[in-house]
């Protein structure tokens, strides 16, 4: 499978594997995340997408459970993930609110915890997951350096941040932020014209992209037309529909790579389909008018 590099240290597999539903699986034991993992890598999947918060701050226990029955796992995948949200659950339940925590204290607290659940010693790739508004640039800037520089963080980014916030913290550090993870899907398009796509080429940035199904309802039949064109170009190309919705994104020459999250294997088997998908432009913007509801002016 093609390779992203986001740096000159780090590179990550042309699709990812998102983990934010492993918690929910009605088998969350060890050997079948080891299989799921074991499924991607068949695919040439070697990255997988976690975040502190997911499952009520349980998901990196659990990954870390599979990758400590199965140790050499660890060495064939990256790992990304995120913090900076503190919800009232798992070890943040005497939480008062819900908040965002951009402190240097919260988010070396949040590596620290994320390396022992996951029995590793180091994030391929950590992102800050919210923008937060009470961010003091300088500190929180000036933490991620350090966990570069500690080896404990191979490179870091931001996820569901403006253009404007992204310059903010880019300002106050040393290292580049190397990607930007945003909603992305036939979905979710506002971000192919209000800037933030184009802010990201204008920097030769790939933005990685959460939720490149709509979260399954694509497929709900609520979106009946493009559901309909996606299964039709999918029957004429011998690939399902959701290989064709993927092929969509990795279409667009901002090199946007999809997290991918499901808990069916046969899924995670079929996700690579979506690399051998023909899509030119008129189809790209057949499917790009559905999603909108209106040709383009």
């Amino acid at each position: 499978m093609e390779r992203i590099a986001l740096s000159e240290t780090l590179q990550l597999s042309r699709i990812v594997y998102g983990m934010w539903r492993i918690g929910d699986d009605a088998d969350t034991s060890p050997a079948h995340v080891q299989a799921k993992i074991e499924a991607c890598l068949a695919q040439g999947i070697t990255t997988m997408d976690q975040a502190d918060i997911y499952g009520g701050y349980t998901a990196e226990a659990i990954l870390g459970a599979g990758l400590k029955a199965a140790p050499g796992l660890r060495d064939k995948i990256e790992i990304v993930t995120k913090c900076g949200i503190v919800a009232p659950a798992g070890r943040h339940s005497a939480a008062r609110v819900k908040h965002y925590d951009t402190t240097a204290g919260h988010i070396n607290a949040s590596v620290e915890a994320s390396l022992r659940d996951m029995g590793t010693d180091h994030v391929d790739l950590l992102l800050i997951h919210r923008p937060d508004p009470l961010i003091d640039a300088e500190e929180t800037g000036k933490a991620l350096d350090a966990l570069v520089t500690s080896g404990k963080v191979k490179a870091v980014g931001v996820s569901n941040f403006r253009p404007w916030d992204f310059s903010l913290l880019q300002s106050a550090m040393s290292n580049r932020l190397v990607t930007n993870q945003i909603e992305m899907s036939l979905l979710a398009t506002d971000c192919f014209t209000n800037g933030d796509l184009a802010f990201l080429q204008e920097r030769r940035i790939s933005p990685m992209a959460w939720s490149p199904l709509g979260g399954g309802s694509l497929f709900s039949g609520a979106h009946g037309g493009t559901l309909a064109a996606l299964q039709r170009i999918g029957k004429e190309q011998g690939v399902d529909a959701t290989a064709v919705a993927i092929a969509w994104l990795l279409r667009h020459p901002a090199r946007i790579v999809p997290v991918l999250g499901t808990n069916n294997l046969a899924r995670i088997g079929a996700a690579a389909d979506a690399l051998g998908v023909t899509m030119d432009r008129q189809t790209w913007f057949e499917l790009y008018t559905l999603a909108v509801g209106k040709e383009v002016p």
